[in-house]
């Protein structure tokens, strides 16, 4: 059974909610509004929370942000009142793992919930083979290539562990939202290849709608500081002129093969 915290302020909505999601099994407590959202993931463990963006007060934006801040990381399904790209990138700016746009089909955000709880198990579970120690004696290598063992990938002294959202960085370990490691996988996938934002706002949140490509610079700024030892001179996430953005898992490396040029 899991714990799931419904932050809505239209009652006749959050029991409704509630009413299907304990139908579901689960155990299901409801704020209705931000700041008493806080105060309970405050003072309980949570394994899910829906987030309605259109809170009196604190809006939902404002609590995810706060969330993310203190490092909790409980999985966050955003309702935003419309599917604008704009609020789906706040929301996923804010720390949002997933968004769905009202009015939406019952089944559908049940089906999104058990999604994000599956994704908590699989990360509980990842933290429990560390803890066991089943990759202690693993060899680590300072090479730019994903390690089949385990969902990582390797470059720069720098891993991203895919299963736990977590980069390490010589001693220093960051967990990262959902989205974040998500929009670094797709860069992993791309090294050394140009992607324009258009077609990062499609292939990673499935945005297809014209909207302001800049709001996709945000996360860039947050990565830098995550992987780059000068954010301000990016070496892995660069910049192309004109066209958006490039990751490049051993920059030293390229620059050599360059002046061999």
């Amino acid at each position: 059974m899991s714990n799931i915290l419904i932050v809505e302020d239209e009652e006749h909505l959050a029991n409704g909610l509630r009413f299907n999601l304990e139908a579901e099994g689960h155990k299901v407590a409801v704020a209705g509004d931000g700041e008493r959202a806080l105060e309970m993931l405050g003072q309980h463990s949570y394994d899910a929370v829906v987030l309605d963006v259109m809170l009196p007060g604190r809006d939902g934006f404002s609590v995810a942000s706060e969330l993310r801040k203190r490092g909790e990381f409980v999985p966050i399904l955003m309702l935003t009142a419309r599917g604008r790209p704009e609020d789906v990138l706040q929301g996923f700016d804010s720390g949002a793992d997933d968004y769905l746009p009202k009015p939406f089909e019952l089944k559908i955000l049940i089906a999104r919930v058990h999604g994000l709880l599956r994704r908590r198990e699989w990360l509980r579970k990842a933290d429990q083979r560390v803890e066991d120690g089943e990759f202690k004696n693993r060899e680590r290598k300072d090479v730019a290539v994903p390690d089949e063992r385990r969902d990582e990938f390797r470059f720069a002294g720098k891993t991203l562990d895919f299963s736990t959202l977590e980069l390490r960085v010589g001693k220093e370990t960051y967990r990262l939202t959902l989205m974040e490691m998500q929009l670094l996988r797709y860069f992993t996938s791309k090294q050394g290849k140009p992607v324009s934002r258009k077609q990062i706002l499609g292939d990673v949140w499935g945005l297809h709608e014209d909207t302001d490509t800049r709001a996709i610079d945000n996360f860039i700024v947050r990565l830098r500081k995550y992987i780059e030892e000068e954010p301000g001179k990016p070496k892995h996430l660069q910049t192309v002129r004109g066209v958006g953005y490039m990751f490049v898992a051993e920059p030293a490396n390229n620059e050599s093969k360059k002046e061999k040029r």
